[in-house]
Parts: C-alpha cells; sequence; structure tokens
C-alpha cells in the first residue's frame, strides 16, 4: 500500500511505467512494468494463438433442379472429399428464368444430398432461399 505520488516516484526512479492493473478494487492495484514491452509481448501472444487456430474451409458445389442424375453422383463424390479433408460443403442450387416458382424441386434435392452424405456429414444450416438461388450447408460428422 503505497500512496499515488510515491508509487510515481519510485517507477521514474526505476525506468519503469506505473500500470493500473485492477481498477475496480479496493484500493486499485497497480504494477511497475516496462509497459511497451507489455503491449508488445501480448500481441505477439495473440499472433501466436491466430496462428494456430485451424480455419475452416468452405468448399462449395453447385447444382440446378434439371441436373442430370450422372452429375449429381459427379458432384456428390467431390462434397463427400471435401467433407472427409475437414472442409465444410455449401449446397447452391440455381434456379433459372421460372424454375424459382417450383423450390419443392430443390428442397427435394437438398434432403437427397443431406440423406446420400449423412455418413460424412451434418446438416448445419437447412436449405433456404436467397434470391435465385436455394442454400444448404453441410459440416464434417465429428461421430
Amino acid at each position: 500500500m503505497v500512496p499515488t505520488a510515491e508509487a510515481l516516484q519510485i517507477a521514474r526512479e526505476r525506468g519503469t511505467d506505473l500500470v493500473e492493473v485492477a481498477p475496480n478494487a479496493d484500493p486499485p492495484v497497480c504494477r511497475l512494468m516496462n509497459y511497451g514491452k507489455f503491449l508488445y509481448e501480448r500481441a505477439k501472444k495473440e499472433r501466436g494463438a491466430r496462428r494456430s487456430q485451424k480455419q475452416t474451409e468452405v468448399k462449395e458445389i453447385r447444382l440446378r433442379p434439371k441436373t442430370g442424375e450422372h452429375d449429381i453422383a459427379y458432384k456428390l463424390r467431390d462434397a463427400r472429399r471435401f467433407l472427409q479433408k475437414g472442409a465444410k460443403v455449401k449446397v447452391r442450387i440455381r434456379f433459372r428464368g421460372r424454375e424459382v416458382t417450383h423450390p419443392e424441386l430443390a428442397r427435394e434435392l437438398l434432403d437427397r444430398v443431406a440423406k446420400d452424405l449423412s455418413d460424412v456429414a451434418v446438416v448445419e444450416q437447412e436449405g433456404h432461399m436467397e434470391g435465385h438461388t436455394m442454400l444448404m450447408i453441410l459440416s464434417p460428422d465429428r461421430g
């Protein structure tokens, strides 16, 4: 327990900074430290933490309501490969012209995709309309 003026004097003598670390405590807690070095070390630690985080990649497969069976199988094979590598998969069904009046076709196709990939994926976001497209997001099954 040292008065503020005396603490500032001690900090000047030692060539350090007086830093308030717990302002809500009674009495407030201060520390003698090199504040610039403290900020540098904290920023360095945050950079290291960001570097060690795993970024999840989002891959996309695009289909149309009239996409053929073979083409769907091909796209599903790609989606399965993406999911096994740990990436999320965004399934986009794009409507052209008057196809948008039949969203039930796209819903059926999305249900089929989710069912076919259910062994390696879980539905993270159900199919929903965004303009002239219907989207669904699948994430790898961690089970």
